[in-house]
């Protein structure tokens, strides 16, 4: 059998099943919406896509999405049938390109009108893909021996207020919460080099106390950048980060797409944090857009070393199961063990979450990133980081948040201030 590239989906029509399945296929290989002269039965049988298994699930009287086509001649209710189909699209229609994949798996079948529903849930690649696209460079391993922590989830926070601090305020909060033991602290995705808070500055300022601190304790603060910019000024600011000192830069990868972040892979000498500001757009709705295990594969393959999964019972509208399903992604090989990234588990997140996100993911291998949780602590930033130390050190140990909290007072405030532990 030749070589192909295997995409999953979920789709929904009031039309036959197998009939809307062969139009995705056709309008994504080497079909149209009316037979052209060229499209020969030798063409086909080399280009185009393959229907290759239709599981059928639940059906609903209302269409997910608008604008479907009717049946001809249809007259009374509806049924909207819902199914699961796998198509195979020949790899030599589009060899080892990422931005043509995604014009092929991702492309023009959201919009056609036989569906009311259709969604991206996972791919498989040929090897090439792997061979030619480089993946991340650092990955786990790289990531922990830079920011000195083996043994249990990288701890960090966001800068908040997310845009409004000066360079030096950044600076002056760096050194706080340094001064505390944290691991990692990044950028938020709003601020990047605004003139209320010049990059360089803030490089300047926020490095001189990372390393004046590295000096004293032999801890290095791992820093993510917001390096995004167009690509030249986001090359040079990686730059200028590197010469600073620091071990990390962040992208907003929907801001840069994949060819800006390949660039800075190619350029790159640093751990890049991967944010996926956006995802909403491409993952709230059920029938429609990419779900994580397949999104996530390609900003691997272009580089990324960390990848936001959000968190367990957090502030936007994904569930506690895809999380976990966004973690096991991430934490999986490709093409070989290490090309694996770093889950970054953000978004309304407190040390209440860590029990449960270390018994359903058994693992310490991510990094676990609290803004407010660590930021509106009653004692302060510096506590609110003890106290989320102390919730992982419980989570690990397998004790009750609340029996250790009654010896640790950061966890105890930590948990009236941001509600009881399950």
């Amino acid at each position: 059998m030749k070589r192909c590239i295997i995409a999953r989906y979920r789709i929904e029509t009031c039309l036959p099943i197998e009939q809307v399945a062969e139009t995705i296929a056709g309008e994504q290989s080497s079909g149209t919406f009316l037979p052209v002269p060229g499209e020969t039965e030798e063409l086909k049988a080399r280009s185009r896509a393959k229907v290759t298994n239709i599981t059928l699930l639940d059906s609903a009287d209302t269409p997910s999405l608008p604008g479907g086509r009717m049946p001809r001649g249809a007259s009374g209710p509806l049924k909207y049938q819902r199914a699961e189909i796998t198509l195979a699209f020949p790899f030599a229609n589009v060899g080892a390109n990422l931005p043509t994949l995604i014009a092929t798996v991702c492309g023009n079948l959201y919009e056609l009108s036989d569906h009311t529903g259709c969604k991206l849930l996972d791919l498989e690649l040929p090897l090439e893909f792997g061979a030619k696209y480089p993946g991340p460079q650092f990955s786990v391993d790289g990531t922990r021996k830079l920011a000195g922590v083996f043994d249990r989830p990288i701890l960090g926070t966001i800068v908040k207020p997310s845009v409004g601090f000066t360079p030096q305020q950044t600076a002056e909060l760096v050194s706080e919460l340094g001064e505390a033991g944290i691991d990692f602290i990044k950028d938020d995705e709003l601020q990047a080099d605004a003139p209320h808070c010049p990059f360089k500055d803030r490089v300047a300022a926020v490095m001189r106390v990372i390393n004046d601190l590295a000096d004293r304790t032999g801890k290095k603060v791992m820093f993510a950048f917001n390096i995004t910019d167009d690509l030249d000024a986001m090359l040079r600011n990686h730059d200028t980060v590197l010469a600073a000192g620091g071990t990390c830069v962040m992208l907003s990868l929907h801001s840069v797409g994949l060819p800006g972040l390949l660039a800075l892979r190619k350029h790159c000498a640093l751990p890049i944090h991967g944010h996926r500001n956006g995802w909403g757009m491409y993952a709230r709705h059920p029938l429609l857009g990419v779900e994580y295990p397949a999104w996530q594969k390609f900003w691997r393959l272009a580089g990324a070393d960390h990848l936001h999964v959000n968190g367990l019972q957090n502030k936007f509208s994904e569930p506690d199961d895809s999380v976990v399903r966004s973690i096991q992604a991430c934490r999986t090989p490709m093409f070989r063990p290490d090309d694996t990234a770093m889950p970054v588990v953000s978004s309304g997140q407190w040390g209440g979450q860590a029990p449960e996100t270390y018994r359903l993911t058994g693992t310490t291998d991510l990094m676990y990133v609290a803004g407010g949780g660590i930021m509106a602590h009653p004692m302060g930033p510096a506590a609110g980081l003890r106290g989320l130390q102390q919730a992982w050190e419980a989570a690990v140990k397998g004790i009750d948040l609340n029996t250790y909290a009654e010896t640790h007072p950061e966890l105890r405030e930590t948990i009236v201030k941001f509600g009881h532990s399950k």
